[in-house]
Formats: structure tokens, C-alpha cells, sequence
């Protein structure tokens, strides 16, 4: 999708920088990507610990260690 946005030239270096990005354009959907898998991994961490059916670390070492 094209889309002409207005990015203040400081920022846009930063996420060049940051990024290791070769272009501009890598830069942004580097930076899109990243906050994208970052705002789903907060999604995950609210399920955290909320399923009953599966077993603990504890229980899964003991079961190993059984073989």
C-alpha cells in the first residue's frame, strides 16, 4: 500500500540507525514489524498462567526425568 507520511528527519534516521536498515522504506517497515510483534506478544502475556489443562514445569521435569 503506498502512503505518503510525514516523518520528522530525526526519528527516520534513529530507526535507520537502530535498524541496521539500508533504505528508508526498510527502515519504517522494520520498525512497523517490530512494534506489531511487540504489541502481540502483550497480547499473549495477558493469557499467562489462565490454563488449567496444562501441566506445570515442575510436573513436565518430573515426567522426563521418568522417561
Amino acid at each position: 500500500m503506498k502512503t505518503t507520511v510525514d516523518i520528522p528527519d530525526r526519528e527516520l534516521e534513529d530507526a535507520i540507525r537502530f535498524t541496521n536498515a539500508k533504505t528508508k522504506r526498510e527502515a519504517v517497515v522494520g520498525a512497523i514489524a517490530d512494534f506489531n510483534r511487540r504489541m502481540r506478544m502483550a497480547e499473549l502475556i495477558k493469557y499467562a498462567g489462565t490454563c488449567d489443562d496444562l501441566i506445570t514445569s515442575e510436573e513436565l521435569q518430573a515426567q522426563r526425568r521418568e522417561g
